[in-house]
């Protein structure tokens, strides 16, 4: 078992198979080593695991758990875009956040950090990334959390 695999299975956790895009668009794109991953919503079996916005009834908590959801469809994504071994990975360059919110909420880093700390437990090294976490009126879906994220590969 690669060392991903390893850190995921001593997590609990499974990735899944991507999931369908809801728009004109494909999950990933590889091109020169590079991965780009279309944003990807928190997803489970099928439903959203969260809706709603940060500051009117979605806690900061709820928030980061659903951006962790957001990070293992990423992972999804990137195991396919890496032939089923996530040992191809060489680094997480950038991820970038979007939470739905009120305009008054201004702790998006916050609900990120849900998606930025997941990928560091997973990646160790290869997980330190750049990042953006905006907020945004509204979501796909009703969404409270959206990540995209750009990946080099070997």
């Amino acid at each position: 078992m690669s060392t991903i695999e390893a850190r995921l299975s001593d997590m609990g956790i499974v990735i899944p198979e991507p999931a369908a895009p809801v728009a004109s668009y494909i999950g990933h794109v590889v091109h020169n080593g590079l991965v780009t991953v279309s944003g990807q919503l928190p997803l489970a079996d099928g439903a959203l695991t969260q809706t709603g916005l940060l500051g009117a009834g979605v806690s900061i908590e709820e928030g980061a758990a659903a951006a962790k959801v957001c990070a293992i469809n990423i992972l999804a994504q990137i195991k396919v875009a890496c032939d089923g071994d996530l040992e191809r990975i060489v680094r997480c360059i950038r991820l970038g956040g979007f939470v739905a919110s009120t305009p008054d909420f201004t702790d998006h880093p916050k609900v990120i950090n849900g998606a930025s700390d997941f990928m560091g437990e997973v990646l160790a090294e290869r997980g330190a990334h750049a990042r953006a976490a905006v907020g945004v009126a509204a979501l796909p879906l009703n969404a409270s959390v959206e990540v995209e994220a750009t990946f080099a590969i070997k």
